[in-house]
């Protein structure tokens, strides 16, 4: 588990990496040409980025032809989320951080 979700950590460890994301979480899918359309990056540099997404498994991969489609795995992103929950409530209890667990924002506190 703990290898699992640092192959997640590594892959989202990029700037790049967090685009791709992003631009795929707001289409269905997507071809590499588009992804590297949108970035300022060489087709090569989106491509590894690409290759390191699916291996951590945040990213689908479907050969088509001429084109491969890349798209969101969310049950991934679901699996992610609540390690991250979990990792906040066991190392942020309330009486650390004294915000209420519940809530995802801390108090602002005016001076």
């Amino acid at each position: 588990m703990d290898a699992e979700t640092a192959r997640v950590l590594a892959a989202l460890a990029h700037p790049a990496r967090l685009r791709i994301v992003r631009q795929l979480a707001c289409l269905e899918q997507s071809c590499c040409k588009d992804i590297v359309a949108q970035l300022d990056l060489a087709q090569s540099t989106v491509s590894q980025h690409l290759k390191i997404l699916v291996k951590a498994g945040l990213v689908r991969y479907q050969p088509s032809g001429q084109n491969s489609h890349y798209s969101i795995n969310p049950d991934a992103f679901v699996t992610f989320a609540a390690f991250v929950s979990d990792m906040a409530i066991l190392c942020c209890p309330q009486d650390r951080t004294g915000r209420d667990q519940a809530s995802p924002h801390p108090a602002v506190h005016k001076d």
